[in-house]
């Protein structure tokens, strides 16, 4: 497990992929669990394998497909993750920032980033959709933060400002998407945890009443990283499951991935429409 990235290690992996393909990307794409199908879209596709990229962290996880596809989509010049890793895998916190730095200097100028969340909002349903005005870095709280370490001056200050990590324009465009395609989008703040076990009744009344609307195990360390090089942010939730208050449910990852099979069509809707109107 390496503690903090160079940029020297950034740059390999893009030189690499600048050696495979001519594309170059101005809108990156992360796929949550189960949501890799929606790389579908991407025409004139380069799939280059994790794998092959030289210390690029290895998704473990099902319904991570571990593949970085460059093409277009909507007409623009997009990268997309079919799969990312998490800190309950095994890696450091600048490991999952990793990708985020690569996507960077590759010339991104905005993330979408999605997940696979549990709903802690009741009024939530499996396959709903959250438009994320907001987070609760609730594991950078802990001390698990993706910008621990040597500053990478290039990128961004020491202390990067956080007041808006997702771009309020782009959320606009979503909101205009789902209202021209009669899709629900709710809007809500999202709140990460360490993982792997899925929370306790306790722990979803706790996060409720700290404000949570939807909690997951990934995406606000890529944001952090995102905004702390100056690049503007888009986030949805894709909701896998309701709010077990009262432990009366179980929750399990293949109940993740089923769920996916609804919210990628939502998402492949509200991301090119998003995508249209850049």
């Amino acid at each position: 497990m390496t503690e903090t990235i160079t940029l020297e290690q950034i740059d390999r992996i893009v030189a690499l992929i600048h050696s495979k393909t001519s594309h170059r990307p101005r809108v990156g794409i992360i796929l949550g669990s189960g949501l890799g199908g929606l790389a579908a879209n991407v025409e004139e596709a380069a799939v280059l394998p994790f794998q092959e990229l030289p210390g690029w962290p290895l998704s473990t996880v099902i319904g991570h497909q571990g593949h970085l596809v460059l093409g277009h989509m909507e007409g623009l010049p997009v990268a997309v993750m079919q799969g990312r890793v998490h800190y309950y895998e095994g890696y450091s916190m600048a490991e999952v920032g990793l990708p985020v730095r690569v996507l960077q200097r590759l010339g991104i100028e905005i993330l979408i980033v999605t997940n696979a969340a549990g709903a802690v909002n009741p009024g939530y349903e499996p396959g709903d959709v959250m438009l994320i005005k907001d987070h609760v870095n609730l594991i950078g709280m802990a001390g698990l933060n993706p910008l621990r370490g040597p500053n990478l001056d290039v990128f961004g200050p020491r202390f990067p400002d956080m007041s808006q990590p997702y771009d309020r324009a782009l959320g606009g465009m979503a909101h205009h998407v789902a209202e021209s395609e009669n899709l629900l989008l709710h809007e809500g703040v999202y709140i990460s945890l360490a993982g792997p076990s899925f929370e306790s009744p306790a722990d979803l009344r706790f996060l409720r009443g700290i404000g949570a609307d939807a909690v997951g195990m990934s995406t606000v360390p890529e944001v952090i990283v995102a905004r702390h090089g100056g690049t503007r942010v888009l986030g949805f939730s894709g909701i896998s499951n309701k709010a077990n208050l009262d432990g009366d449910t179980v929750t399990s990852h293949e109940e993740v991935l089923a769920a996916g099979q609804l919210i990628v069509p939502k998402l492949t809707t509200l991301i090119r429409g998003v995508l249209r109107r850049l």
